[in-house]
């Protein structure tokens, strides 16, 4: 795991080396946040179209926008939310796991506040590419009227080409997306300079107290407004949750040489812009480039939002490994693309409904304008529930003080809601669909842990113990099974109870094996764990073994390669004559009795939705023996 860490950690030595590490978090983890500038200043301006735009609302508005990207993504983000890493991995889920692990699993708070954020990303990475993409095609409006129908249509072939690419991985992604996506930071800065000389009056947006004015002074139209202004730190938590790919120190060296700088020039230049020529806040990202170079802005603007997409659908991947690791979602198909970095994943199943929600908010809102309504909920919303966590991070972790703790992210706390709030309020005009989509996703997550949980407690109650199985085996002589050469190994998730796979295969087959392994897979609340701490053998009796095998939460869960591991520890057997026994369950509803009835149809849905076991352990599959049974649920 050496080298893996090492990437982890940032440092140089990868096969690209540092740099490429830098260009690679550029075209993925920063793609998302450099497209904010396409419609978060049209957006926030809108409001104030029908009155006319005057120099106090342009400045304020440009002053939330510096001081918002300062304040969330600099300060809580990049500088902090960084550095809070769970061995290297970030996200929602990583830090609730670390939480976990410092504070017990069983605190409710914690798990809800998990599920919450991580269901929300989900959304987050329906609606991201979707915004993005019409939002960059509809700037061909102003090379030619016609092409305005073609809008969705144009949206979802890009769409589903670029989640067709996704199995090559990340790394082939980013770098094919990051030189691309410099080039894309360098215009926007080149285009803030050149109009920031048309109303100097716009670096007065650079002062914070402009922007704590427009607020005072806006009124209600000041919480509408927000909900725009919040649109230039989308990607913002993608930006954490894609810790694990490329590392910290490349994620802050992207954001400080060339991001946060060109993100401040072109927003400042577009203020400037408006100030000076007020009838273009219709479309003022695209009206800063003059006529000849505007069709090559447009198709590097639509390169840059698909490549906006790759930020949140890599951190969507990420968030559903370390879910199914966890326990928040059955065992799903997972991919690493990467020989070297493990981080590097495609999840089949994510993609495709990602793929497919994305398509549906395509159809269904068909301009960014109308979709730009409906986004900002998610966001706002994964972003008070990561300062949550981080609150207890700084007390369990970092052994903060709870006055400290309040003093240092009660500010950032009121300035979330704050935003939360002025979003809530286009929860009729399609917020609701982020909230919709969350809340299935929260209900899915829920419902499969509680039923792991029931079925787990269901067989703690049924099965015999395992040290009185094993006495009660070694004692027989006249009615013992006939024994069989070579090893088996018995797959539980209850060590100290007998499998029921064993069970069976002694009430059907009358036969028991020389070597007899009783196998369960723990996955700790750490993303790795090193070789040395992998397994643990315990002899039970001359014919029965206990093994442990350990892996952390973004740990590739392959037994095959662990077993490897006992031959050194001194534990022989032969692969070619070891069978691995699984117990395939089905599942039967049975009334007033477990889950309630709703949650038990939605529970059998994604037990049957569960990659087969041996493919997730990677057994080997000529060895391996499944017995059904039936559980009632």
């Amino acid at each position: 795991m050496t080298s893996t860490h090492a990437d982890k950690t940032g440092d140089a030595g990868s096969r690209s080396g540092f740099v490429g590490l830098v260009v690679g978090a550029i075209g993925v983890v920063y793609g998302d946040i450099g497209t904010s500038p396409l419609y978060a200043f049209r957006e926030a301006l809108r409001p104030f179209a029908a009155d006319g735009i005057h120099e106090p609302e342009v400045i304020g508005l440009i002053s939330l926008m510096v001081w918002t990207l300062t304040v969330i993504v600099t300060f809580k983000y990049v500088l902090f939310l960084l550095r809070a890493d769970n061995d290297g991995e970030g996200g929602t889920l990583s830090l609730l796991a670390l939480l976990m692990k410092k504070m017990g699993r069983n605190v409710p708070v914690l798990f809800f506040a998990g599920l919450i954020g991580a269901a929300l990303f989900i959304g987050d990475a329906m609606i991201t590419p979707a915004l993005s993409v019409m939002s960059a095609l509809e700037g061909l409006k102003l090379v030619t009227p016609a092409f305005a129908d073609y809008v969705p249509l144009a949206s979802a072939a890009i769409m589903i080409v670029l989640f067709a690419v996704q199995s090559r991985g990340t790394a082939a992604v980013s770098m094919f997306f990051g030189p691309i996506t410099v080039l894309w930071f360098l215009a926007m800065a080149v285009g803030g300079v050149i109009h920031i000389g048309d109303d100097w009056r716009i670096l007065a947006a650079l002062n914070p107290l402009n922007a704590l004015s427009f607020l005072a002074h806006a009124g209600t139209v000041g919480l509408i407004v927000l909900g725009a202004v919040f649109l230039t730190v989308t990607g913002a938590e993608a930006l954490y949750a894609d810790l694990g790919h490329f590392g910290r120190r490349p994620i802050q060296t992207a954001w400080f040489v060339l991001v946060f700088p060109a993100l401040l020039l072109n927003y400042l230049g577009q203020g400037a812009l408006v100030l000076a020529h007020p009838e273009t806040a219709t479309n003022p990202f695209f009206l800063m480039y003059p006529d000849w170079v505007l069709l090559p802005v447009v198709i590097l603007a639509t390169m840059a939002t698909i490549i906006a997409s790759q930020a949140v659908i890599t951190g969507a991947f990420s968030l559903a490994r370390s879910a199914v690791h966890l326990g928040f979602l059955p065992r799903l198909r997972i991919k690493f693309t990467s020989e070297t970095n493990t981080g590097q994943i495609y999840v089949p199943s994510v993609n495709l409904l990602l793929l497919v929600g994305v398509l549906m908010l395509i159809f269904s809102f068909g301009d960014s304008e109308s979709l730009a309504t409906a986004y900002g909920i998610s966001v706002t919303g994964t972003m008070v529930i990561s300062t949550m966590l981080a609150f207890q991070f700084l007390r369990a972790v970092w052994g903060y003080s709870l006055v400290l703790a309040t003093a240092l992210l009660l500010p950032l706390f009121a300035i979330e809601v704050m935003f939360l709030a002025a979003n809530l309020m286009k929860i009729h005009d399609g917020g609701w669909v982020p909230v919709a989509l969350a809340l299935a996703i929260m209900i899915l997550m829920w419902t499969w842990t509680r039923g792991q949980a029931y079925l787990k407690r269901l067989r703690a109650n049924n099965e015999i113990p395992l040290d009185s199985f094993i006495k009660s085996i070694e004692r027989k002589s006249d009615h013992a099974p006939v024994t069989v050469s070579g090893t088996a190994v018995f797959l539980t998730s209850v060590p100290d109870r007998t499998p029921s796979v064993l069970l069976h295969n002694l009430k059907h087959n009358h036969v028991l094996h020389e070597q007899n392994v009783i196998l369960t897979v723990w996955t700790e609340d750490e993303p790795y764990v090193p070789d040395s701490r992998r397994i643990k053998i315990s002899q039970l009796s001359p014919r029965f073994v206990r093994l442990d095998i350990t892996f952390g939460f973004m740990d590739d869960p392959d037994v095959t390669r662990a077993l490897a591991l006992c031959r050194e520890a001194g534990f022989k057997f032969e692969i070619m004559k070891t069978s691995f026994y699984l117990g395939r369950r089905n599942l039967v509803r049975t009334p007033n009795t477990g889950l309630p009835g709703w949650q038990e149809r939605i529970f059998m849905a994604l037990e049957g939705f569960a990659i087969d076991p041996s493919d997730y352990f990677n057994l080997p599959s000529n060895r391996v023996v499944e017995l059904g049974e039936q559980v009632a649920i």
